[in-house]
């Protein structure tokens, strides 16, 4: 099998030719394809069967216990220009890093086989999706594409018509840590991954290119390619609103996606359009519109139960990819906080000691398909995508952010995403309660200089004459006992009600100088036994504190240099003159 596209088979020739594989496979993303991959995985060891009427067509990955996460300080943006890539990326000329990396590929697939994966992001027909196509040595690599993206005969078809993609090479080489590198050239629109196996290194679709080079793209061609999961949100009436929201690893991301309204508000839906992912296009209405470019989930599976995300640990007891969770004496998947079951095998398949660690590695994962979500949203599938009323931005602050803030326009809002941070915590190696900035959650993502990405946000918003609102909130506040204020999880719906009813101008708000807060009789509380207390630390703007992270603020962006947008340094002057 080859491709129509002669751009295309050139490349898989000279990979071919670099990489020396004992054969080629062209994905068509069949079910006979995926059966035959995963029994051929079973057959060498490199998948496990769980059990079959617990978890049906349920397996289990094992990696090298040196390839379990995300390498960033080996991820690089090769833009021609160092100033490109900015101070938030690794950079190296691309010359360079072609050399370097093309010489570990030199022979790296003798005795394997040479996969060409075509993929789209996004629906299928959708104007706003983008393809790619990954070349792999790695069958577990295959098998996860085909659940996170549109992969195989469809995505290529439309590769064939556009002629255009992005080129993904990646080889598990020899899994040295020595001998690892994820190279970004978004000029090129071209990703190379070489020695891991692990999904963020691996499955070139995801992050590599959803948002570091889709980043890059979305600038060129006018959209926003966003670290933000889209949340559908009904009301007992049947109206819908979507909004799309960005926290910072550690910030009930997830748990918000898939969120199940309390028993206080029947009637109320929480449809998951998408968890990780957003694309954002101005649409010729005004608004803002959005697809989730992937199909699946990637998801941390420590932490998820019953109690924090019944959806998810739902959606999981059937076709599903676990990666380093532990294991139960009756074969069924185990990690810390899904149950009080004893797990038997750890995460490296030793006999369960808890001298070793944690039975299931703290970046443990599960792979599956959205569409097995209880929550799921059919739009997803929408070429269109969904309108989205409001912008979200999180953070994990024990203090002085208070639950929920509306900025004044999309300016102030871009600044209030741009300065978004997270305090330390004890399970972090260094000093406890440091903010760390992540400007849109998109530090570890975002495939060009944060300056120009900050100046491409507010051009964005040009285009807009109904811009969604933004909001930012903070589930994380605590009492001087240590304790948090707001319950959280199922019951942050009452936040986004909250949200809602502002962008139906149906509730008003306080003006303070960081932004409009709610007033407490506008919340909806009812159920909530013993918050009324909370609410004046919950809803306290100390200014005091906020001129201080003002301060911080105007140093962060200064330290982007010239680049940094003179809008944004001026909307930090126009909060602090009204501080002072």
């Amino acid at each position: 099998m080859s491709s129509s596209l002669v751009s295309l088979n050139t490349w898989v020739a000279e990979v071919a030719a670099l990489t020396k594989p004992d054969r080629i496979h062209w994905c068509d993303g069949s079910e006979a394809e995926r059966d035959a991959l995963i029994a051929r995985m079973v057959d060498l060891g490199d998948l496990l069967p769980l059990n079959p009427q617990t978890h049906p067509n349920c397996y289990l990955h094992r990696s090298h216990p040196n390839d379990v996460a995300r390498v960033e300080h080996l991820t690089f943006v090769c833009s021609e220009n160092q100033d490109d890539a900015g101070p938030n990326n690794h950079w190296m000329a691309p010359k360079e890093a072609h050399a370097k990396i093309d010489a570990l590929f030199a022979g790296s697939m003798r005795g394997r086989t040479l996969y060409v994966v075509p993929y789209c992001m996004g629906p299928i027909d959708s104007p706003f999706a983008r393809c790619g196509v990954e070349i792999t040595d790695s069958p577990y690599v295959v098998v996860n594409m085909r659940i996170m993206t549109r992969m195989g005969e469809a995505a290529l078809k439309r590769i064939e018509r556009e002629g255009r993609f992005v080129r993904g090479l990646h080889s598990i080489g020899e899994l040295d840590p020595e001998r690892r590198f994820i190279m970004h050239f978004p000029e090129e629109l071209m990703i190379k991954s070489y020695g891991s196996g692990y999904g963020g290194n691996a499955l070139l679709g995801k992050k590599c290119h959803a948002l570091r080079i889709a980043s890059w793209q979305a600038r060129q061609e006018g959209w926003l390619a966003e670290h933000m999961l889209i949340v559908g949100i009904e009301n007992p009436q049947g109206e819908r609103h979507y909004v799309a929201a960005a926290f910072p690893s550690a910030c009930g991301k997830t748990n918000l996606a898939m969120l199940i309204p309390p028993q206080s508000h029947a009637g109320w839906k929480v449809w998951t359009v998408g968890d990780d992912i957003c694309w954002l296009h101005p649409g010729h209405d005004g608004r803002l519109w959005a697809i989730n470019p992937e199909s699946g989930y990637f998801g941390v599976a420590p932490g998820t139960s019953h109690k924090t995300n019944r959806n998810a640990v739902e959606m999981l007891n059937r076709d599903a990819i676990f990666t380093n969770v532990a294991v139960t004496a009756d074969n069924q998947p185990w990690w810390e906080g899904l149950s009080d079951a004893v797990p038997v095998k750890d995460w490296q398949g030793r006999d369960y000691d808890p001298k070793n660690g944690p039975a299931a590695h703290p970046n443990s994962r599960f792979t599956v398909s959205m569409r097995q979500c209880p929550s799921f949203a059919p739009e997803a599938d929408e070429p269109a995508g969904v309108p989205i009323s409001a912008l979200i931005f999180g953070g994990r602050r024990e203090s002085l952010v208070p639950l929920v803030f509306e900025a004044r326009d999309w300016q102030h809002g871009v600044l209030v995403g741009a300065s978004m941070a997270s305090e330390t915590t004890a399970a972090a190696a260094g000093a406890v309660g440091v903010v760390r900035r992540d400007s849109m959650a998109m530090k570890p993502f975002c495939g060009y200089n944060f300056a120009d990405y900050f100046t491409h946000w507010l051009k964005v918003g040009e285009k807009l004459t109904h811009p969604p609102r933004i909001y930012h909130v903070n589930w994380f506040r605590k009492g001087a006992d240590g304790k948090f204020l707001w319950p959280g999880f199922s019951d942050n719906l009452r936040v986004l009600q909250w949200i809602l009813a502002r962008c139906e101008g149906n509730v008003g708000a306080q003006d303070t100088p960081i932004g409009l807060l709610p007033n407490a009789s506008d919340l909806d509380l009812r159920g909530l036994d013993n918050i009324s207390a909370a609410l004046d630390s919950l809803l306290a703007v100390d200014e005091d504190g906020w001129r201080n992270e003002f301060g911080e603020i105007k140093r962060y962006l200064e330290s982007f240099g010239a680049r940094a947008p003179g809008k944004l340094k001026a909307e930090c002057e126009r909060v602090e003159a009204a501080l002072a």
